[in-house]
């Protein structure tokens, strides 16, 4: 399977903020609005297949997109998670975390039972690619 993190022009064109070892973008198929993704710029599988660098860095943008997306969304509360390996949901073999912001009210899972947040019924609407550039431009406009 190629990867689409490292080959589709669409999602680097989407990079919120990136340091030396990791980026984060808007999910083209988020559970609620602000549904970013974090991932190394190196192809990796796996979380233990990053180095400690790469760790530091993602965890370093988890951080900055925290205040962005408190300040551009209301966040109140996080959902953060990565899938390990295809088994566990893993889809694009590139690891990638989730980080999700919650407020009371919001859409999609409102409930944090790990079985609903994680093996949710249905599918969700993948979002335009203009709707996508519109939430980075929002999210971006507030990292300090």
């Amino acid at each position: 399977m190629q990867c689409p993190f490292c080959e589709k022009l669409e999602i680097k064109a989407r990079c919120i903020i990136k340091n030396d070892f990791a980026f984060a973008f808007p999910t083209n198929i988020p559970i609620v609005p602000g549904h970013v993704l974090i991932a190394p710029l190196r192809c990796v599988s796996s979380f233990d297949d990053m180095t400690e660098e790469e760790v530091k860095a993602v965890f370093d943008l988890r951080g900055k997109l925290k205040n962005a997306l408190i300040k551009t969304f209301g966040a109140e509360g996080f959902n953060c998670a990565y899938n390990d390996g295809e088994v566990a949901g893993q889809s694009v073999p590139h690891f990638h975390f989730h980080m999700l912001p919650r407020k009371k009210g919001d859409s999609g899972i409102t409930e944090y039972e790990p079985r609903k947040f994680l093996y949710r019924t249905g599918s969700r609407a993948e979002s335009p690619e203009e709707e996508l550039l519109e939430v980075l431009e929002l999210i971006r406009n507030n990292l300090t």
